[in-house]
């Protein structure tokens, strides 16, 4: 449980990666879908998609970005580490241990619970201690924070700043298998799911806007048509609204923290072609990491530990993982029970 004046030397960022030129595309996906038996053409065609930005993905320059922002605010050094690509976690760890730290906050940069979201970024912990060995600091991992006040007005001004004139209010997030986000550990009444958060963030944010007419939709799929995923998808969305005669979407991707080739390709490009195929309007928010605000609740879910001061939260849904008192994931928490062994 959290106390009152815990005491820790850095705060360690932990995000997901992304390539930073062509020649990092390839070797970053096979990191991505290492184990999983991804045929070499869906790879190929993601290359593609990276090809129309040079090979750049945002979200590196974006943590850093975060990292300085959280650096000037605090007196710990932060760091950055990734899962996918460099910096490496494990390169990470191996530095604050030459650089003397022992103990350690870490801040995943997503906002809510689920296999990918959540359980991995304590498997990345555990990875990189052990990689770093006995003189790897420890790492107590910072909880959710879907329905937190700032990410909540974040998310809510973004969508002020984009909106359209007679448009529709679509939230979405990234899709994951249903039995993925059925995981095993969890109550069955939805609320600690995944999707059970995200409805929850879509909610607080509409809430914020005063909208009560809104959809919660998913994009990015990757799995094999015969395996269920969250639906529905984005593209399928926007027919059925052009369909209703809705002239125009302003799309929230409240499932994201910060910009990278889901929401670039996958809803800037993609999903807005789409609509403007149709006739229809199409307007996307920011995402909310780019907000000012984020660095600051960033500071303040710190000080949760360091300060004990009170958790924050709007939300109605109880968060799973780290909760708001500190306390580790149960053993089962988030586990997936269904890994696709192709994508297609």
């Amino acid at each position: 449980m959290t106390t009152a004046g815990e005491r820790f030397d850095a705060l360690l960022v932990l995000s997901f990666g992304g390539p930073e030129g062509m020649d990092d595309v390839r070797p970053f996906l096979e990191n991505v879908t290492r184990g999983r038996a991804v045929p070499p053409e869906r790879l190929d065609a993601v290359v593609e998609h990276y090809r129309h930005f040079d090979g750049v993905s945002p979200i590196n320059a974006r943590n850093r970005e975060l990292v300085a922002d959280v650096a000037g605010l605090l007196d710990v050094p932060v760091y950055l580490g990734n899962r996918n690509w460099h910096p490496l976690v494990e390169d990470t760890v191996e530095q604050m241990a030459a650089d003397g730290v022992r103990r350690a906050l870490v801040f995943a940069t997503s906002a809510y619970g689920g296999y990918s979201a959540c359980r991995q970024y304590d498997e990345d912990i555990a990875r990189a201690r052990a990689a770093v060995g006995a003189a790897a600091p420890e790492l107590v991992k910072i909880r959710h924070f879907f329905d937190h006040p700032e990410f909540v007005a974040a998310n809510a001004d973004a969508v002020r700043a984009a909106w359209l004139p007679g448009a529709r209010l679509v939230f979405t997030a990234h899709s994951v298998p249903v039995a993925a986000d059925a995981a095993a550990g969890l109550p069955t009444d939805g609320g600690h799911r995944y999707s059970g958060q995200v409805a929850e963030a879509a909610r607080l944010v509409a809430a914020d806007l005063g909208e009560t007419d809104y959809d919660v939709v998913w994009q990015s799929r990757s799995g094999p048509p015969r395996v269920p995923w969250l639906e529905p998808d984005i593209d399928d969305h926007i027919d059925a609204l052009h369909a209703e005669g809705v002239p125009a979407v302003v799309v929230c991707p409240v499932g994201f923290v910060s910009d990278h080739l889901e929401v670039v390709w996958d809803l800037d490009t993609q999903a807005r072609e789409h609509a403007e195929r149709l006739g229809m309007g199409f307007a996307r928010a920011a995402t909310a990491g780019a907000d000012a605000r984020f660095a600051g609740m960033v500071v303040e879910l710190v000080r949760e530990h360091t300060d004990g001061i009170p958790p924050r939260s709007l939300g109605e849904v109880p968060s799973a993982g780290c909760s708001v008192d500190g306390e580790p994931c149960a053993p089962d928490c988030c586990r997936p029970t269904l890994r696709p062994t192709r994508a297609a």
